[in-house]
């Protein structure tokens, strides 16, 4: 019996337990955790910054761009840019040489009768070397007077002549020494003609005259071809970064590989588009 009793009051305790009690003493239920504020989506620009690499780098070092994209054709491009560079420090080299030649042939061969230091000056000078046998006195007065050179099949005659003409109303008749005409011709061959320093003749020196004319001619001929490496040393950095970004850029956006076929020449550059279908 006593276990009997302790059994009932066990269940009936259980019971009570699981009544509800009064409203005022029922537990609220737990809220929810707040909702975070939404925060605005974040783009990633970094395949936008990646996209300007390999053309900047082709710009800078040509087919540095390919090499960055796994194309081996940038080597194409490192030759090419090796290959320009050394015929520019070539051909820029062998200009200078020639002018070296020139400038002392005309030296010994022409000017050391008037003077025995040589002195260089502008390439106009030697221009009209070839062009006049002698470059004529630029004072034919002994006085303190100057009396320009009256030959005009010389240099200096011929700038005299070219004054009278500008100057004068009538080159064959001179006005007065002291009239404005007068000064302005006089201050116009003093500017332009050769003085005593640079006077030169190629009196018995014909074969030397026409070396002369034909080593100014190669020197020339060198460094214009020099002049046309670099602008072919340019169109190599275009090319290659338009290169790196018609295949990276377009390619990805055609969803086709692309790419940029070059060829180099000593005059031209010839560019072709290729794209896969």
């Amino acid at each position: 019996m006593r276990l009997r009793g302790l059994l009932l009051g066990v269940l009936w305790a259980a019971g009570a337990g699981a009544r509800p009690g009064p409203a005022g003493a029922q537990r609220a239920p737990a809220p929810p955790p707040p909702t975070p504020p939404l925060l605005p989506a974040v783009q990633d620009t970094a395949p936008e910054r990646r996209f300007w690499v390999r053309p900047a780098a082709s710009l800078l070092l040509p087919g540095s761009g390919q090499f960055l994209g796994g194309e081996h054709r940038g080597a194409a491009y490192v030759a090419a840019e090796l290959y320009l560079v050394m015929r520019f420090l070539q051909l820029r080299a062998e200009g200078d040489r020639q002018a070296e030649a020139f400038r002392q042939l005309a030296f010994q061969a022409a000017r050391r009768a008037f003077t025995t230091t040589r002195r260089d000056t502008v390439f106009e000078y030697y221009e009209q070397m070839q062009r006049f046998s002698e470059s004529g006195e630029f004072d034919q007065d002994p006085g303190p007077a100057l009396l320009p050179e009256g030959d005009a099949a010389t240099y200096n005659g011929s700038v005299w002549l070219l004054a009278r003409r500008t100057y004068w109303p009538d080159p064959d008749a001179p006005p007065d020494p002291t009239s404005l005409e007068y000064i302005l011709a006089l201050e116009f061959y003093r500017r332009h003609a050769v003085g005593p320093d640079f006077r030169w003749s190629w009196h018995n020196a014909a074969l030397e005259q026409q070396v002369f004319v034909e080593t100014i001619r190669k020197s020339d001929a060198a460094l214009r071809r020099a002049r046309n490496q670099l602008g072919l040393l340019l169109a190599n950095h275009v090319v290659s970064a338009v290169d790196a970004l018609i295949s990276g850029r377009l390619a990805a956006a055609a969803g086709r590989p692309a790419r940029v076929s070059t060829s180099l020449a000593a005059d031209h550059v010839t560019v072709a588009f290729q794209v896969a279908f």
